[in-house]
């Protein structure tokens, strides 16, 4: 491989020579040979829109020469809008606290292909200089968190529209299933009548709940502590810099991006980092309750509880002929804990900022770009390969229910809970309806046990009469 020679405070060291990064870059490449995974494409397009917004913020500001400028942004919009120098992107997601590699990596990218672009050569900075100009009214410890907080939301937007699907297709699922009365089940034991599309309305209601505090706790991330340099004070920054780049940002990302109420605080704290990962953790445990659920109504097909079933799309067993697994349920229930794990690897991030400066911003940008990825994925084909085939067995409910002798609580505002109870028993002792139990018993008379037992009246509120 040819290389050329680069030159840095601590000496000199070997770059390829038809790379856009430079020295500082290899050096990380050499010092953390860890993962072996490059940047999050997320994170890739935010540090490249993040310096895009820098580089205009300056030539507004009047403190970058514009040929040098102009010359930073094509670079990023080659990036941004062509998809171009991806693969420049090297460095290790883990790597050194506060992301420096990650964003001289981007600065030696940017530098490089701007000289480039005005007739230079790579390697030779100048006349853009990836700290001087690219860096310029910048430190990794504003830029980073920035970085990450763009990435996330982005990840977030394509998180956002599954759940929508998800949520869609429940609510699709209870109004096809609404009239279809089935046993309830708590402690995994019968209970009271309820409509399968009263149980499908819930699971819809708890995706809708926890998109709202997502939608939430993403708003707190659309603070930006750009400006703030490198501890909160914004030195080397001019004073206008900071409102003009998040309104750079804001411009360029369409979304509405905010200043930080404390720019000290938001450099020292990575809280709302733990908020949104909690709430994404939050998430996925709804979602793998949903997953466990449909995985135990589906159960069977002939020893199992066998209220839902599945659509069937990959054989189950390698030994047992005609064996069919919930594998998208199961597919969803390990991206689950594997968000679930992630969000520990969140809050030790978070608690293990000292001082004035929370040093952990890359492994968040690993973890939460990444989970988001994932989860995203695993909603829609979960929602288009399950949820949205999913069918009734309506002949086995209806026995099924018809025999529960829970039923017997329709009777105990009638008859007394003492009684009633008796009848449960006689009818579980016997093998027989609440109703042959009750007649049995005879606590039948005057009343109209079909209505009074009528299992579809028993899913909505009121009171025997």
């Amino acid at each position: 491989m040819k290389t050329r020679t680069e030159q840095d405070s601590l000496g000199t060291l070997e770059v390829p020579a038809a790379a856009l990064y430079g020295i500082q870059t290899q050096r990380a490449v050499e010092n953390f040979p860890i993962s072996g995974r490059p940047p999050h494409r997320d994170f890739i397009w935010a540090a490249v829109l993040v310096k895009k917004a820098a580089a205009l913020s300056n030539l507004a500001t009047g403190h970058l020469e514009e040929r040098l400028g102009r010359a930073i942004v094509a670079a990023a919009d080659e990036i941004l809008a062509e998809g171009r120098w991806r693969e420049q992107f090297v460095v290790d997601r883990f790597q050194a606290g506060a992301g420096t590699s990650h964003n001289m990596n981007t600065n030696e990218v940017l530098a490089n292909r701007a000289n480039e672009l005005l007739g230079a050569g790579r390697g030779e900075y100048s006349p853009v200089h990836p700290n001087d100009h690219v860096n310029m009214s910048q430190s990794s410890n504003d830029t980073v968190p920035a970085m990450t907080r763009l990435a996330i939301l982005r990840g977030w937007e394509r998180l956002r529209e599954s759940l929508e699907a998800l949520e869609r297709a429940f609510a699709e699922k209870a109004r096809d299933f609404d009239q279809i009365v089935k046993s309830g089940r708590t402690h995994l034991q019968d209970a009271v009548p309820i409509r399968l599309g009263q149980e499908f309305g819930a699971y819809r209601t708890t995706v809708g709940k926890a998109a709202v505090r997502l939608e939430q706790a993403a708003g707190d991330l659309r603070a930006l502590n750009l400006g703030a340099t490198a501890l909160g004070t914004g030195i080397n920054s001019p004073p206008e810099y900071r409102d003009q780049v998040v309104e750079e940002l804001s411009r360029l990302a369409g979304w509405p991006l905010r200043a930080p109420q404390d720019y000290f605080q938001i450099t020292q704290s990575y809280d709302d980092f733990v908020r949104f990962s909690g709430e994404l953790r939050a998430l996925a445990v709804e979602l793998t309750k949903i997953a466990n659920d449909l995985r135990l109504l589906s159960s069977g097909p002939r020893a199992g509880l066998g209220d839902i079933s599945l659509p069937p799309v990959q054989p189950g067993s390698s030994i047992m002929p005609g064996k069919v697994n919930p594998v998208m349920a199961e597919m969803l229930n390990m991206v689950c804990f594997d968000v679930i794990g992630g969000d520990l690897t969140v809050s030790l991030a978070g608690l293990h900022g000292q001082l004035d400066l929370n040093v952990f911003a890359p492994v968040m940008a690993h973890v939460l770009p990444e989970r988001l990825d994932n989860l995203s994925r695993a909603l829609t084909v979960f929602t288009d390969r399950c949820v949205r085939g999913i069918e009734a067995d309506e002949i086995r409910l209806s026995d099924q229910v018809a025999r529960n002798t829970s039923l017997a609580t329709a009777l105990a505002p009638v008859i007394g809970y003492a009684r009633a109870a008796t009848v449960a028993k006689r009818a579980v002792s016997e093998d027989l309806s609440v109703r042959e139990a009750a007649e049995r018993e005879g606590v039948g008379e005057g009343l109209d046990l079909d209505e009074l037992l009528d299992p579809r009246i028993l899913t909505e509120p009121g009171m025997p009469q």
